[in-house]
């Protein structure tokens, strides 16, 4: 009975294991995805601070295309819709994975605790 729980103790810390792993590729993700959310607030502010007849470029490769301002507005506000929409898609996966991780500890320590009533009973 002893070796049971300790194959499902094992079996549950290696699923652990990879949740938190998850969890940790999932938490990376979500700070890159605000650094890139902040890089393109600061975009946005600066180019509402340009007058309509400024000139702005874009960088494609190694080249500086010139591109108009309200495409230029456009293209910043689209991006940031889609980086929010993946910031919350992330916290929601991240979210997920904490309850994870919460149901294989409470498992955990329901095997635990049998593991020690076993050993005290013998």
């Amino acid at each position: 009975m002893a070796e049971e729980i300790q194959k499902k103790m094992q079996k549950e810390l290696e699923i652990f294991s990879g949740v938190q792993k998850e969890y940790k590729k999932a938490v990376s993700q979500k700070q890159q995805l605000d650094s890139q959310l902040n890089e393109n607030k600061a975009v946005k502010e600066e180019l509402l601070l340009l007058k309509k007849d400024a000139e702005v470029y874009k960088l494609i490769g190694p080249v500086l295309v010139k591109q108009d301002l309200e495409e230029a507005k456009q293209n910043v506000n689209k991006r940031m819709e889609y980086i929010t929409k993946e910031v919350r898609r992330t916290e929601g996966h991240i979210s997920a994975l904490e309850n994870k991780q919460d149901a294989i500890q409470t498992n955990l320590n329901k095997l635990k605790n049998n593991l020690g009533n076993l050993k005290i009973s013998v």
